[in-house]
């Protein structure tokens, strides 16, 4: 009976540590909602720690009463080793809980569907990465840690750390897209260039940012497409920003009317539909005319709206009603192409003129058509036969030209 109690104390023990490890860790979480009652969001989000905390507690537990009760048995250090990898693993596991819980309450104290969410955004955007990034080294911590309780690996990490130069340079040039990645992700989150839920154009698609990586970024377009682009891209390439500094943006509506459009009647209408929308933020609604030329007269309206959305159904609203107002109060505004043309018995006047002012008619004393201009009166073509030769290659042939030959030759003789 003696020897059974002595085999079955360390079972007893370990079955006693579990559930001491189990109460403990439902008072830690009473006690951590209990001093933080002024946060209802904490008893949601903890939700996510409760598994590995009462798992690491009762490892905890159990390795104690592992290493009181059995001594210094053979299997005891197998199972004792066993559950040393098992601890390490709860433990990332917490402290990567314990990550996701500080980023809930953080970005739950920080709203961004309010009118001024700059910095709520620029937080959530940086906070996200940084949670990102503690995940990925608890990871490669725990990993490490795991590694080290094998005694090989130790002997191995001597002639690792010894080539670690060269394992680094060929790594570093394995990885380097990724790196230049990785490096720009981190720029990225902490110099405030671009946050999530930023309205932004990119490769001439206008979108909101809607997540940042640590190599990559995700552009929501508005036809709810999805345009995923490097890191590298916001750092070297320029882009539209909507939002940098703040959510509000100003935009154009433009006509091309008569030159008989009623300025001051649109103005009117103008303050009429913005008074009445909600989309308007009141600071700033003109009309000018900007140009004045070619055969049209170009009306310009400048409004602003609290943010890009609200900018573009304001703008169609704007375009909808005064092309409404324009087509039933002022139809005369309304671009027109004019053609002047003549009444046609002018016009067949005009014609018969024209006609016969270029038809060669006859001499009104002689009644016989009028001969052509003698080449010799301009003093072109005089003196020899090779002057009427050049004057014939000027005038073509004709008998004007030949009887102006024969007269030279005669005077020649």
């Amino acid at each position: 009976m003696q020897e059974f109690l002595t085999q079955a104390m360390p079972f007893l023990a370990m079955a006693l540590a579990v559930v001491a490890g189990l109460v403990l860790s439902w008072l830690v979480r009473k006690i951590v909602l209990r001093l933080n009652r002024s946060k209802p969001e904490l008893r949601e989000t903890s939700r996510v720690a409760r598994l590995p905390l009462r798992l690491s507690l009762c490892l905890i537990a159990v390795r104690i009463a592992l290493a009181t009760s059995t001594g210094d048995l053979e299997w005891r250090h197998g199972l004792d080793h066993l559950l040393l990898i098992a601890l390490i693993a709860s433990l990332a596991w917490l402290a990567v809980a314990m990550l996701l819980i500080i980023e809930a309450m953080v970005l739950t104290r920080y709203r961004v569907d309010v009118a001024d969410n700059r910095r709520a955004r620029r937080l959530r955007t940086q906070v996200i990465l940084a949670r990102r990034i503690g995940v990925a080294l608890i990871v490669v911590v725990a990993l490490g840690s795991m590694m080290l309780t094998f005694p090989a690996i130790q002997a191995l990490g001597a002639g690792l750390l010894a080539s670690a130069g060269v394992i680094s340079i060929v790594a570093g040039l394995a990885a380097q897209t990724s790196l230049v990645n990785v490096f720009a992700g981190i720029q990225l989150a902490f110099t405030d260039a671009i946050r999530v839920d930023d309205v932004v154009v990119v490769q001439k698609e206008w979108g909101r940012i809607e997540e940042i990586t640590l190599t990559y970024v995700v552009v929501h377009i508005w036809d709810d497409r999805r345009l995923i682009l490097p890191s590298t891209y916001f750092t070297t390439t320029p882009f539209e920003n909507w939002t940098r500094r703040q959510s509000e943006v100003m935009g154009t509506v433009e006509f091309d009317l008569d030159w008989r459009a009623p300025v001051e009647a649109m103005r009117g209408e103008l303050k009429k539909v913005l008074a009445e929308t909600p989309l308007w933020d009141k600071r700033v609604g003109i009309l000018q005319i900007t140009d004045a030329t070619a055969g049209f007269v170009r009306v310009r309206i400048l409004v602003s709206a609290a943010d890009s959305a609200s900018l573009f159904d304001l703008r169609c609203l704007i375009r909808e009603e005064l092309v409404l107002f324009l087509q039933q109060d002022h139809p005369t505004a309304l671009p027109h192409v004019r053609l002047e043309t003549l009444p046609s018995a002018v016009g067949s006047a005009a014609f018969d003129a024209g006609t016969e002012s270029k038809r060669p008619g006859k001499d009104a004393a002689t009644g016989e058509h009028p001969r052509h201009a003698d080449p010799q009166d301009s003093q072109l073509f005089t003196g020899s036969i090779e002057a009427i030769q050049r004057s014939k290659a000027f005038s073509g042939p004709g008998e004007d030209v030949f009887e102006d030959r024969d007269n030279a030759i005669a005077s020649q003789n």
